[in-house]
């Protein structure tokens, strides 16, 4: 198809690129420019390119990675979404009987990481946008034009990786030349920790230095390389960060005008260049518009984009760059790896269909008939029994159980639950039994979001395998790290907290519009003359419409929604909320997230009170169930004999996600991260970050990441 071929052409390149040009081995830094080296690659464009496109393997997000000192988190259950609403499971960060510290245990997050000789460090992107950004201009062999391009990309993620840290640690070493490994030089390699004024100002030089380098647009099999709009979106993302109570304890404006004036400038070029919220003007049922971008190649959504191909493995020539997403969210009995479980939280949290929140709706929220008027977007974020979710393929040729009974384009998703005894049926850490081959592997409510959905996308970019746990893992659906809806969600809090409530309203407005949504799309007013309200329901905003994107713990984090902040001053004095009425939860009018403790919604059966067998047993209902919810063609209302299986027959049980004796409990000093204590054997001048322990000299930290 059309489409694949073109995810084949920058996305081979990429992986191609990495093979070639970095290693897993101490020799990454020293087969560099520095010395020894035999060849230059900047000497013509095809090599260039070669090495830009190695920057781009090693530092681009991936779609199903863990957050680590590689990749950002990208939505799935890894140990910052399990600080979140998004999943069960007490991370580290969250878990009241761990106490994570610098000493290198395994739990303290570190994207640090300063081996200085390997490649598989930020530090070593670093190493290798430098290089491009000392060597380029010197080349003979290169346009002006070609420069220009190169460097701009250079510039883009040296910024990018720079973000990345600031976010975690506040000011880090900023490395602008080419640094030498040679023994002997350490000098010029232990650079001290600057100021986070200091690294937001280098970051956003860079990202305005690559705007001006970069194309608006690429074409061809150049799609997928990062746009001056990508350079001016995180620029804006960059800045908003810094404006955020995290950072700005006294809610200083100057920020927060910043943060407007550089995502507006993202908006204009954006726009200018053809980007947009895609389906803005065709949101179908149900949202099925929004649901399609997801699994769209060359989508105006689309700002800074991770490709993917599906080409099967070992052609040599072609190597294989999948998205595992697909697999990952869909169920055991149509060949998927087994499915991604929400939580109890997010399920009751999702506004209701005029856009308020359940409890504050003119509808009326039954848990137990929980998808019923809700927001459209509910129905592509979450899949429960009784909807369709098809897909390209037939497993029936290979099916994963005898119980399995269906072709893709036929497939249901049947997950109610029962049980084998009386107290499993009432033990809140008890799961059951499901039908349709399902048996123990079942979700109660599965992840949908971000699925390639036969019923919108009918070329879906995956190949269908036969192969139990496989079947979507070949998958060439592209992954969004930026995309135009968050965009604008970054302008609108920006624009609210510099004091333009009007322009921060109509963006939300447009968001919910794009899904459906008509006149105050259940936003009011009122919201335009009320700082904190228009806060918290831009936030509100972003936790639906970025949900299981990797957004949510930099949110929280970025507002210290864990606990309001409140317990800053207890690390350093300087440290206490001034602004935000000193509790920055207080402020937004939501209770904090300690405290919590997340469960898993099941769909039990009625019958026998739910007790009727193990995973051999009959399914109660499979010759009485209604026929299955189309998404794409249908609205519940439309669907009376399904509401009326949920309520005679059905029932809700919320088992326990995190543990029966533990809450959400997240430290104070956890919204800076310490220096884990290999850096600092690594270099000597760094300090340790106030808050936590200096293992290597003693005490405790000295480095103030709100110091200016």
């Amino acid at each position: 198809m059309m489409n694949t071929r073109k995810i084949v052409g920058f996305a081979t390149a990429l992986l191609a690129a990495v093979l070639i040009f970095t290693g897993c081995s101490d020799q990454f830094l020293q087969d560099k420019k520095d010395y020894t080296k035999v060849t230059d690659p900047y000497s013509n464009y095809a090599t260039a390119e070669a090495a830009i496109n190695g920057i781009y393997a090693l530092a681009l997000s991936n779609s199903t990675a863990s957050f680590g000192w590689r990749f950002s988190s990208a939505g799935s259950s890894d140990i910052y979404s399990q600080s979140t609403e998004e999943y069960s499971g007490l991370s580290a960060l969250v878990d009241q009987d761990v106490t994570i510290t610098t000493s290198g245990d395994g739990s303290l997050p570190n994207v640090f990481y300063n081996e200085r000789k390997t490649s598989t460090n930020l530090y070593g992107f670093i190493f290798s946008c430098n290089d491009a950004i000392e060597s380029i201009p010197a080349s003979t062999g290169l346009t002006q034009e070609e420069k220009d391009k190169l460097i701009g990309q250079a510039y883009f993620f040296r910024a990018w990786v720079y973000y990345r840290l600031v976010k975690e640690y506040g000011g880090v070493p900023i490395v602008t030349k080419v640094q030498n490994p040679i023994s002997g030089e350490v000098d010029a390699l232990t650079i001290p920790r600057s100021t986070t004024k200091a690294c937001i100002d280098f970051i956003c030089e860079d990202l305005q230095t690559a705007s001006t380098l970069l194309p608006s647009s690429w074409s061809g099999n150049n799609y997928g390389r990062v746009t001056a709009g990508a350079a001016l979106a995180l620029q804006g993302r960059t800045r908003l960060l810094y404006a955020s109570p995290v950072f700005n304890r006294a809610d200083n404006k100057d920020r927060w005008e910043a943060a407007y004036q550089s995502n507006k400038n993202a908006i204009a070029e954006l726009k200018a260049a053809g980007f947009g919220l895609a389906y803005a003007d065709a949101p179908g049922v149900n949202a099925s518009g929004w649901g399609k971008m997801f699994s769209d190649f060359s989508s105006t959504e689309a700002v800074f984009v991770t490709l993917y191909n599906n080409v099967n493995k070992g052609t040599n020539t072609t190597p294989e760059l999948w998205n595992g997403w697909e697999k990952a969210i869909r169920p055991t009995n149509a060949n998927g790896g087994g499915g991604k479980n929400t939580t109890d939280l997010m399920i009751d949290l999702f506004p209701m269909a005029d856009g308020k929140k359940p409890g504050q709706s003119s509808f009326t929220y039954n848990k137990n008939l929980f998808m019923i008027n809700r927001d459209p977007r509910f129905y592509r974020t979450f899949a429960f029994p009784g909807v369709y979710w098809r897909f390209s393929g037939d497993p029936t040729t290979n099916p994963p159980s005898s119980a399995y009974p269906y072709k893709g384009s036929d497939y249901a998703l049947w997950n109610y639950a029962w049980y084998d005894t009386a107290d499993k049926r009432t033990a809140m850490d008890q799961s059951g039994y499901s039908g349709d081959g399902l048996a123990e592997n079942y979700k109660g409510v599965y992840i949908r979001k971000r699925t390639d959905d036969l019923d919108i996308n009918a070329t879906p970019l995956y190949v269908y395998k036969v192969d139990k746990g496989n079947g979507f893992e070949q998958s060439a659906s592209p992954y969004m790290e930026i995309r135009y809806a968050e965009v604008l969600l970054n302008f609108a809090e920006a624009a609210c907290g510099a004091g333009y409530y009007s322009e921060a309203l109509e963006a939300l407005r447009d968001i919910r519009k794009r899904v459906g949504y008509t006149g105050e799309c259940g936003l009011d007013n009122a919201l335009a003359g009320d700082r904190g309200g228009l806060f918290a329901a831009i936030l509100y905003e972003r936790q639906i419409e970025l949900a299981y994107e990797g957004k949510r713990f930099d949110d929280m984090r970025r507002w210290m929604l864990w606990d309001g902040g409140v317990g800053q001053a207890s690390i350093q004095p300087t440290w206490a909320l001034t602004g935000f009425n000193a509790n920055t939860c207080t402020y937004l009018g939501v209770k904090p997230f300690n405290g919590n403790r997340r469960g898993l919604v099941e769909l039990c059966v009625t019958v026998k009170n739910g007790v009727v067998g193990n995973a051999t047993a009959t399914d109660p209902y499979n010759a009485t169930r209604p026929a299955a919810w189309n998404l794409a063609t249908q609205t519940l209302s439309d669907r009376a004999d399904l509401v009326k299986f949920y309520t005679d027959s059905l029932t809700r049980k919320d088992r326990i996600g995190d543990d029966l004796t533990k809450t959400v409990s997240f430290q104070p000093q956890y919204y800076f991260i310490g220096l884990k204590s290999n850096a600092q054997t690594n270099n000597p001048t760094l300090e340790q970050t106030v808050g936590w322990a200096d293992i290597i000299k003693g005490g405790t930290g000295t480095f103030d990441p709100l110091a200016e």
